[in-house]
């Protein structure tokens, strides 16, 4: 596949290091010499110096020859110029960043379809409804309804209290059968875990399992459910903005934002918000404003020391039940993990991933990343004739680095053990780390 990446910035630099993986074709293109040459000397992939903007330079960057054009500049009318150029030259599918809400409502988007956009990004959008699903169940650091809502992907921090620490998963499948451990998160490290591998304390796991076994999941892993009625947001972020419009009105909110300008302008924006101009950093601010008795902290301050900080602050004063902070310096999201910041959003990572998942094949409907770059979570849908399809899983050739977690098959959704034989027209979940991604287009057909 032909890929044109307009902005090296740090959307686009992260999804090109991702492609470079796959060994895409893949071409670069921004206007600072300095980002390609770091790209050049250190990823397999080209790049062109050139205005995305401009005819000439999408021409350079053969735009017109792409099955994909992905414009992910800062800049919202750059990203839809390049895309409506690149359209006109004969790029077969476009993708633009934008950061404004307005351009997400259906007419508008009909309108950009026909100016040849064809898909909308908007990360802060994106990064409120991760952090919407964080709320909704406390207890788990991730959680990804997949296949229609019919499978479910969730993860946690396993801890002393949790009944399968320190076992084996070949001993686990003899107890139980609700559940598939699709991958551990040890450290920095991703393992794709066979059953020889040992789930040990402080390792954040992720299970497959179906809707109605969510609570199972808790329960093995000694977590509670907590319903979330109150939160405190550090900075008046897009992300802030864009959460208080998709916020239940049960959940009451309030923004700490330290400059009083911006804070002025929240307040006519969300006028069912309650916006605090202050220091979230202050320790007598949170208490002044009641942070022992509020569910949730969530930082999301454009610095991502100050949002770890912050979140450990607020874990020391008593926030009841979750922090979750955005973590932009991908360096910092092990530190994160290991410090027990409950959830860790990012947009690259986010935004990356909702783009990934157009490169790969059309069957495959969802990609989505895991805590870093490591692994990929997708969905396929198994062809007839396809490889998995010719035995029971324990009988086939499955290449290392990837596992089946479930199914659905008749719109029920089942947990995948070595007994199971893989059909035609089965919706698969796949986890897998991404330099073999392209195994699994082979192995469904």
């Amino acid at each position: 596949m032909k890929i044109v990446i307009a902005g090296a910035g740090e959307v686009g630099t992260h999804l090109a290091k991702m492609l470079s993986k796959e060994k895409q074709d893949i071409i670069l293109l921004d206007t600072k010499v300095e980002k390609l040459q770091w790209i050049d000397a250190n990823y397999n992939l080209m790049t062109v110096v050139g205005d995305p903007s401009s005819f000439s330079a999408l021409k350079r960057a053969e735009a017109g020859k792409a099955d994909l054009f992905i414009a992910v500049t800062p800049t919202d009318d750059k990203n839809i110029t390049a895309c409506m150029l690149a359209s006109k030259l004969g790029a077969q599918k476009t993708v633009a960043r934008i950061d404004n809400y307005e351009y997400m409502l259906p007419e508008n988007r009909a309108f950009f379809k026909d100016m040849g956009v064809d898909e909308l990004i908007y990360p802060e959008m994106l990064a409120a409804e991760e952090i919407l699903n964080a709320l909704k169940i406390t207890w788990a650091r991730k959680w990804f309804s997949l296949c229609n809502g019919k499978l479910i992907l969730v993860s946690t921090k396993i801890r002393e209290n949790s009944s399968i620490a320190n076992s084996k998963l070949w001993d686990l499948t003899k107890e139980h059968n609700f559940y598939h451990v699709s991958a551990i998160k040890r450290k920095d490290d991703i393992i794709i875990p066979r059953g020889s591998d040992e789930i040990l304390i402080n390792d954040i796991v992720y299970f497959t399992t179906t809707p109605e076994h969510l609570n199972d999941i808790r329960d093995i892993t000694g977590k509670r459910d907590i319903t979330v009625d109150s939160i405190i947001i550090l900075g008046g972020s897009r992300i802030a903005i864009q959460l208080a419009r998709i916020l239940p009105d049960s959940i009451s909110m309030k923004i700490i934002e330290q400059d009083y300008e911006k804070s002025l302008k929240l307040a006519e924006r969300l006028p069912d918000a309650y916006i605090v101009h202050g220091d979230a950093r202050e320790t007598d601010l949170l208490i002044e404003e009641g942070i022992k008795n509020i569910d949730a902290f969530i930082a999301l301050s454009d610095n991502s020391e100050t949002n770890i900080l912050s979140c450990l602050t607020a874990k020391k004063l008593g926030v009841k039940t979750k922090t979750i902070a955005e973590v932009e310096n991908l360096q910092f999201i092990s530190t994160a993990e290991s410090l027990d910041i409950g959830s860790i959003i990012n947009k690259k990572i986010i935004a990356a991933s909702k783009i990934y998942q157009l490169l790969i094949d059309t069957d495959i409907s969802d990609a989505r990343c895991l805590a870093t770059t490591d692994a990929e979570v997708v969905e396929v849908i198994a062809k007839e004739d396809a490889k998995i399809t010719k035995g029971k899983i324990k009988e086939l050739d499955i290449p290392k680095g990837l596992t089946l977690g479930g199914l659905v098959r008749d719109g029920v959704g089942q947990i995948i053990n070595g007994d199971t034989q893989i059909k035609a027209n089965d919706r698969v979940l796949i986890v897998c780390v991404n330099d073999i991604l392209h195994k699994v287009e082979k192995l469904f057909g």
